[in-house]
């Protein structure tokens, strides 16, 4: 007889106490899932992660004492001893940190006014390791830092030399992800197969040191190389 897999652990992070338990009661009526701990503020939200080491953290980005940004960085930044896996909720009209969270190590980002079936597939997303781009709005979110992150053509940039090693098609995939494309919509851009995809990804994200897509946009962008009108 198999033995059915342990659920994914959650910590929900915000400091609205209603939004809060809405999260909780969506999260925990599913029965692959546990809401292991809530926190109200940036500090308690290190705190208890860092206590019940959840499989992933659903982080508000507008906190008292510590914001999400910079509770996000202490869990799942290149400091972090133990990374964490960190969904960003946020309200994403008004918040104009959401490109810094990820930028800190968040895995994904969702809207708060997403329908409960999005934020259960958010966590499951996450917690398989995948990161989550919307490619709407992703589009949206990177093209308003598009102009602050992209180096200009003469200046230096480290980033661009990293992607050196890359070869002429993976190169082509980093692309296709900078523009929120998943691997099914990558496979029918390039006429490949998914499988195939998932192997290019996966070299790319090797070769550049990278935890996962996110980290990849934000690397293209920084590059020089994504967000232009051709793919040059």
């Amino acid at each position: 007889m198999s033995v059915p897999p342990a659920p994914i652990r959650v910590l929900v992070c915000d400091d609205q106490a209603l939004v809060r338990a809405g999260f909780v009661t969506i999260l925990s009526s599913q029965p692959d899932m546990e809401v292991v701990g809530e926190a109200g503020d940036g500090r308690a939200s290190v705190r208890k992660a860092e206590e019940l080491n959840p499989d992933v953290v659903v982080m508000d980005i507008r906190m008292p004492l510590l914001d999400g940004i910079e509770a996000t960085r202490r869990l799942a930044g290149p400091e972090s001893a133990n990374p964490v896996k960190i969904l960003v909720v946020t309200t994403f009209n008004v918040d104009g940190y959401v490109y810094e969270a990820l930028r800190a190590g968040a895995s994904g980002f969702m809207l708060k006014d997403a329908a409960p079936p999005e934020l259960i597939n958010a966590v499951r997303t996450v917690a398989r390791g995948e990161s989550l781009l919307a490619p709407v709005v992703t589009r949206a979110l990177i093209g308003r830092y598009a102009g602050h992150l992209r180096p200009s053509a003469a200046a230096p940039s480290p980033e661009r030399d990293r992607l050196k090693v890359l070869t002429p098609r993976e190169h082509e995939v980093l692309l296709l992800i900078s523009e929120g494309l998943s691997n099914a919509e990558i496979a029918a851009e390039l006429v490949i197969g998914h499988e195939t995809v998932k192997t290019y990804v996966s070299r790319i994200l090797t070769k550049l040191d990278l935890r996962d897509r996110v980290q990849a946009v934000v690397l293209a962008y920084r590059a020089g190389v994504a967000g232009n009108e051709d793919r040059t």
